[in-house]
């Protein structure tokens, strides 16, 4: 049976995200976190550190295809699972960053997520 994905697409839901889980690996930061919808729904984040335009889409193509193959068999239900590229992610294998992801999702549905980051200065 397949599962419906949806797409996050309001700051507020990223933000949200990003108060939740987090768990890093070399090709990404996997961001958890339950929300009201009870559904699967996904988000992608490559900032404009990781390179020009046709660098960050590619980077989200991988993502999305990532992302549409592992969720509906892995992910959590009813979170929100926010991908962040990491410098050096579109340059890894597929196999690889498959397995960090399949790596993410069982450290996020057993709870264990990396220590909390310092919070950052409030903006002026």
């Amino acid at each position: 049976m397949a599962m419906k994905l949806s797409v996050l697409s309001r700051r507020a839901d990223f933000l949200a995200a990003n108060r939740g889980l987090r768990i890093a690996r070399p090709g990404f930061v996997l961001l958890a976190r339950p929300n009201e919808a009870g559904a699967i729904r996904f988000g992608i984040t490559v900032t404009k550190k990781i390179g020009n335009a046709v660098v960050r889409n590619r980077m989200k193509r991988r993502f999305r295809e990532l992302l549409r193959d592992a969720l509906p068999a892995e992910g959590l239900p009813g979170h929100d699972h926010v991908l962040i590229g990491r410098e050096g992610g579109v340059e890894r294998d597929f196999a690889l960053l498959r397995a960090e992801l399949t790596a993410a999702l069982s450290r996020a549905a057993q709870g264990k997520g990396d220590p909390p980051r310092k919070p950052r200065p409030p903006r002026k």
